[in-house]
């Protein structure tokens, strides 16, 4: 039988919602997982975004998709192109373009690297990540060469010897 409490018992306060992992960082809002398939990446760069209010709202809806996007340097700035960014649900006339044109923003010095490396013959920027930072929106820029079929298919070949590998090993621990 319960014991009878002299004092009355606060309810425990509600608990604070979890933040969403995609707002916090610690999920990316968009990837592209194509880029590995079709390029070998050379160097990675982390780009800030110029967006509109509803694009970012947008992105934490997971509406990014990066499957088309390139990077391109014109006369000393970075933009991003192809980037598809679907529309606000609850923006009103004034949403935004899902394809257009956004800047890239970098330092100096790393435009200048970028120029450098995208007039080497054969090499690209890709976007390879969307994701948040302190609230911000930022890209991951590799610059990339492309693939040709065969090393698509030596690529596939080493990654499914890895994979028959590690099976191996697990199996003779497992033993």
């Amino acid at each position: 039988m319960a014991r009878p409490t002299s004092h009355p018992v606060k309810p425990a306060p509600p608990k604070a919602k979890p933040r969403d992992p995609m707002a916090s960082g610690a999920r990316d809002a968009a990837q592209n997982r194509s880029a590995s398939h079709n390029y070998f990446i050379l160097e990675k760069y982390e780009a800030g975004v110029a967006l509109r209010g509803s694009e970012v709202k947008s992105i934490r809806e997971g509406k990014a998709n990066l499957r088309d996007a390139y990077g391109l340097i014109k006369d000393g700035e970075a933009f991003l192109l192809n980037a598809h960014i679907g529309a606000y649900s609850h923006a009103s006339y004034n949403n935004h373009e899902a394809l257009r044109t956004r800047k890239l923003l970098l330092h100096q010095e790393e435009i200048r690297k970028l120029t450098g490396k995208t007039q080497q013959k054969g090499l690209t920027l890709i976007p390879t990540r969307l994701y948040f930072r302190n609230g911000r929106v930022k890209c991951e820029l590799a610059v990339a060469r492309g693939k040709q079929d065969w090393d698509k298919r030596e690529t596939e070949r080493r990654r499914e010897a890895d994979k028959e590998a590690r099976a191996a090993i697990a199996r003779s621990r497992k033993a």
